[in-house]
């Protein structure tokens, strides 16, 4: 089976609409992602037909669980879930954050061959990254600890805003959420072509107890 089978079986088993043009964006930032890995390590896998399970589909399988409005990416490392997601909503826009220049420029080479007009790319540490707007919703794949991606970017949400920590079984972390924080759900996932356990915790924090260097940036 090609890259572009697997693609699009995964993608109708996932119940989503991708239009052929987006198919075909996912596919390039595929061989783009190939192609700088040899020389960057940018992920550990490195057969494209896997990767479409594990980073196409597994970024894919989120969708239906997000909501629209102006998302960030914490530690995209090569663009996952950011640049997949932003190819699959291009009326949603997508910010994607990460410390290693090695990944932030590959992403932004991504970001001008696959003409993403609604996605960008910064290389800061969380912490210290104050942009000029909040965000809608907040993403992260293996970023850190539940607990921790909450209590380093919430400085970054708006009022109403909610987290969405892409895990495999999370329920070790979930004790470790702050006070002012709750879990709202954890969505259990099912992406094509992998064993692995996925799943989605939806986490929101009350903006009441905002920290100093958060409320200096309202």
């Amino acid at each position: 089976m090609s890259n572009g089978d697997k693609l699009q079986r995964g993608i109708a088993q996932l119940g989503l609409a991708l239009g052929a043009e987006e198919q075909k964006k996912l596919l390039a930032y595929l061989v783009l992602l190939d192609k700088w890995n040899k020389v960057y390590n940018l992920t550990a896998i490195r057969d494209p037909h896997q990767m479409v399970s594990n980073h196409l589909l597994d970024s894919l399988a989120v969708l239906p669980h997000l909501w629209p409005g102006r998302w960030l990416d914490v530690g995209c490392g090569a663009g996952l879930p950011g640049v997949v997601l932003a190819v699959a909503r291009p009326d949603w826009q997508f910010i994607m954050l990460d410390s290693n220049s090695k990944k932030t420029s590959f992403v932004q080479q991504a970001i001008i061959e696959l003409d993403l007009k609604n996605a960008s790319v910064h290389c800061a540490r969380v912490e210290e990254w104050q942009p000029q707007e909040r965000f809608d919703g907040i993403i992260s794949r293996a970023f850190t600890e539940l607990g921790d991606f909450l209590r380093v970017t919430r400085h970054l949400m708006v009022e109403g805003g909610r987290w969405a920590a892409m895990k495999g079984a999370p329920e070790r972390e979930l004790a470790g959420v702050a006070d002012g924080c709750r879990v709202e759900r954890v969505i259990q996932l099912q992406v094509p072509g992998l064993q692995a356990a996925r799943s989605l915790v939806i986490a929101s924090c009350s903006m009441t107890e905002r920290d100093e260097k958060g409320s200096k940036a309202i």
